[in-house]
């Protein structure tokens, strides 16, 4: 649900608090004033037109709100928040339900193929692509679950699969997501993958990318907390979450991992990295290889050397 306030300039920032507190994660505002200053700036002045031929003189700020059992509740404060504001001109609310097909495919028109590494590339499912450098091709549609090969923890993790993966390994992928790290590992050569997240959307989007890769015998994707649903061993784990998780995660790994295993590690923020480092050699791992990229880093250990 998009819900608009119209409003005088002053009210923009408390009505902006608002909706924080009202959990929208952020706010829209179209100030006319502002819009207006671009009509004689380069671009796009169909686009400029539009946005002063509907806004009306004054600002307006915009949340979005999930419809659900809570937004009767959530409008309802939103409308007693605003009428103790006592501005000067009362604010008017409107609202409108956007379909939930928008936001989850207006993005596909600019997800394009990415080659990663030497050896991978990921090809959106939609997309035609035709490799002539003799890549693998990983073929996704990652829908609302994370890593579509863009994001700089995954890539760093697809390359260090790539330099670590030899061949007929057992493989773990814990936090899959939309199993594109699962996917690398079984086209890399791993003779079979475990691959395990807690989202049940997630679980779905990663099987369904496993059979349009045609490797769903090879990956196998469970519902399930971190490492709690694995058994047996592996030869390697790759996880890709984040710093405060994976420094938990690390007292668990070497009961999965065989002796001389590797464990990489990505989603780490730089401020972390000694973080991270000193728990994998508290758990009896030694650093082999750090590789970083922009804010972001990735570790790969070895268990017992």
């Amino acid at each position: 649900m998009e819900v608009a306030v119209r409003v005088l300039p002053e009210g923009l920032e408390p009505i902006a608090s608002i909706f924080e507190d009202l959990g929208t994660g952020g706010v829209l505002i179209e100030d006319p004033t502002l819009i207006a200053r671009y009509k004689d700036e380069p671009g796009d002045t169909q686009v400029v037109s539009a946005l002063i031929s509907g806004q009306g003189d004054l600002p307006v700020v915009k949340g979005y709100l999930p419809v659900d059992e809570r937004l009767p509740e959530r409008l309802d404060n939103l409308k007693l928040l605003l009428d103790n504001l006592f501005l000067e001109q009362r604010p008017e609310i409107s609202t409108s339900e956007l379909p939930e097909t928008n936001w989850a495919t207006a993005w596909q028109a600019y997800y394009k193929p990415v080659a990663v590494g030497e050896k991978l590339v990921v090809k959106p499912s939609w997309e035609d692509y035709c490799s002539e450098d003799g890549r693998v091709v990983i073929e996704l549609d990652p829908g609302m679950a994370f890593g579509s090969g863009t994001h700089a923890t995954t890539t760093l993790c697809m390359q260090l699969l790539e330099r670590h993966l030899k061949g007929g390994e057992v493989v773990i992928d814990v936090g899959t997501g939309s199993g594109i790290l699962a996917a690398a590992a079984a086209k890399l050569g791993a003779s079979k993958v475990m691959a395990v997240d807690n989202d049940p959307v997630a679980v779905r989007v990663a099987r369904e990318n496993m059979v349009l890769n045609n490797i769903q015998e090879v990956v196998k994707v469970f519902e399930g907390n971190l490492l709690q649903v694995v058994t047996g061993l592996a030869d390697l784990i790759v996880a890709n979450i984040i710093a405060d998780v994976i420094i938990n995660l690390t007292k668990d790994v070497p009961r999965v991992l065989v002796p001389g295993g590797k464990f990489i590690a990505s989603g780490i923020i730089k401020d972390r990295e000694k973080d991270v480092q000193r728990a994998l050699k508290e758990t009896g791992f030694t650093v082999l290889e750090v590789k970083r990229e922009g804010e972001w880093a990735a570790i790969v250990s070895i268990l017992g050397e």
